[in-house]
């Protein structure tokens, strides 16, 4: 009876709470309550000590992208003032290798700056009406609240915020995953969520380090690359775009690709693989080039035989002079273009669409960026593409010296010296073998293989590469003297023709000569 009671109590408490309410709902309006808070907040704004800066996750100009003021500050909190919150959120990235730390919802951490003390607290707002739908895929608009004192408000808002974002970003560079990119075909660009780029997480192994190179010729490039990522404020003195041309050749595995891993990695770049082959024209060219980011390496590997571009100025060459002295069958010239045009349907890139790429315009668009061509061949490639200012730095990767065996031997054997590393030497000097070889043959292929197997092997190859090189060379001088001997003989038989002619022009002359007398001579007795 007793429960009964208070239950009885209790539930007229609530009838009378909501009575009340409902009286004050009618005699107050929303209108008039929203006004009401409207003064109340002004009068309170005069008298409280306190400024507030709320920066939102989502901007009202850009719905599909987190603001960039948001993630800097997340990134500082959660580097920063983690250690002091006592409620935090925890993200999982890079294969459960490492945990991101963030400030969880409604907790509030201090913050120092020049002997100033602000409060930042983290919060959301979850709207009243939920959205059928959202491109965002979720309606929780979070936001981190800045508090500080109103006599600091100038050295807060003018240096504390920039300090703030620079860090943020300045970290979020550092922690960030590096990628891996590469275009997607033209006709696949269009449609809900497809986008220009794929990419993957880059994970290359390949250092300066480890890369099998000449040390002054690598240090050479390092200080390059030293230079270029500190020369911000130089470029924009000279008016130049902060960007940097390598031009990589060579023989096939002498390390090129090795070289692009090596460079991104030793800057935190991102890469861009571009495939040409894939890019419908000059227009989808600069899309791409617009959807690159800033700090990357945009990469054409084999660029002499991604398009015909290397042809084009002596194909314009050859129809200009055809058109002046070739006559040809209309059907016949018909056919030879269709041909032509078939070739070209793949790709409708130009060298100087590509031109304008590199250093165009349009290569003004993003700023600490490489470019880097590579190329088996470099006598192929058109000098315009391949001048100073559009590949500022040339770098020829060769043959394995024997300074290149020393890092490979470090590298793949642990050794810094060796009895065999002379014979080596020597052998090095006299047979032309690529690094990709020398580290096949010094890679032990089982565990009972150890240093001075691998050495043996290596020596044994070069031995067989050097007789190899040795039959090619005498192959190559006897088809070259039966080429000079066909050529000879070709020439010899032209020869006897051409006297045969002659001889034979000059028995026609005499003959017309003697026919010319006889017929003078019959003239002339039919006078007498």
């Amino acid at each position: 009876m007793m429960m009964m009671g208070e239950m009885t109590q209790l539930g007229s408490l609530i009838g009378v709470v909501m009575f009340i309410w409902a009286i004050f709902r009618q005699l107050f309006p929303d209108e008039l309550r929203r006004n009401a808070r409207k003064y109340v907040d002004k009068v309170v704004s005069y008298v409280y000590p306190y400024v507030e800066i709320t920066f939102h996750e989502y901007q009202v100009d850009s719905w599909f992208e987190r603001s960039e003021a948001f993630v800097a500050i997340e990134r500082y909190l959660s580097t920063n003032s983690s250690n002091r919150a006592k409620k935090l959120k925890a993200k999982v990235v890079k294969d459960c290798e490492s945990v991101v730390l963030s400030l969880d919802e409604n907790e509030e951490v201090i913050d120092e700056f020049n002997g100033i003390q602000v409060w930042w607290t983290s919060s959301k707002k979850i709207p009243q009406r939920q959205a059928l739908f959202s491109y965002r895929g979720d309606e929780e608009n979070r936001f981190y609240r800045l508090i500080c004192r109103r006599e600091h408000r100038d050295i807060i808002t003018k240096a504390y915020v920039k300090h703030v974002l620079d860090e943020g970003k300045a970290i979020a560079i550092k922690a960030r995953q590096r990628k891996l990119y590469t275009n997607n075909k033209s006709e696949n660009w269009h449609g809900y969520k497809k986008t220009v780029w794929s990419h993957i997480i880059f994970e290359h192994p390949s250092t300066f380090d480890t890369l099998a190179m000449d040390p002054k010729k690598k240090k050479e490039i390092l200080n390059d690359l030293i230079t270029f990522s500190k020369s911000k404020d130089y470029y924009k003195k000279v008016g130049k775009s902060w960007k940097r041309g390598y031009l990589l050749y060579g023989p096939p595995g002498t390390g090129k690709s090795s070289m692009i891993a090596a460079i991104a990695n030793f800057l935190e770049y991102d890469i861009y693989d571009l495939e040409l082959t894939s890019v419908k024209d000059n227009t989808d060219l600069r899309k791409l080039l617009i959807e690159t980011s800033s700090k990357s390496i945009i990469v054409i590997e084999d660029i002499d035989c991604s398009l015909d571009l290397t042809g084009q100025r002596k194909e314009k060459k050859k129809k200009e002079e055809s058109s002046k002295g070739d006559k040809k069958d209309p059907i016949e010239k018909k056919v030879e273009e269709e041909l032509e045009d078939k070739k070209k349907k793949g790709s409708e890139v130009t060298l100087s669409g590509l031109l304008n790429f590199i250093d165009g315009l349009w290569s003004a668009c993003g700023s600490e960026r490489l470019i880097i061509f590579t190329t088996n061949y470099v006598e192929k490639l058109d000098p315009a593409l391949i001048r100073r200012g559009r590949m500022d730095k040339r770098i020829e990767m060769s043959y394995c010296c024997f300074e290149t065996f020393k890092v490979l031997a470090k590298n793949y054997l642990d050794l810094d010296s060796h009895e065999l590393f002379e014979t080596i030497s020597r052998m090095l000097a006299e047979t032309k073998m690529t690094p990709a070889d020398v580290a096949e043959n010094l890679m032990p292929k089982s565990d009972e293989e150890n240093a001075e197997v691998c050495l043996k092997n290596l020596i044994k190859a070069l031995e067989e590469a050097k007789e190899e090189a040795r039959l090619k060379a005498i192959e190559d001088a006897r088809i070259k003297a039966e080429e000079e001997e066909e050529e000879a003989s070709k020439k010899k038989e032209e020869n006897g023709k051409k006297e045969q002619e002659i001889d034979a022009k000059l028995t026609d002359e005499e003959e017309e000569k003697k026919d010319g007398k006889s017929a003078d001579e019959v003239n002339a007795k039919e006078n007498v």
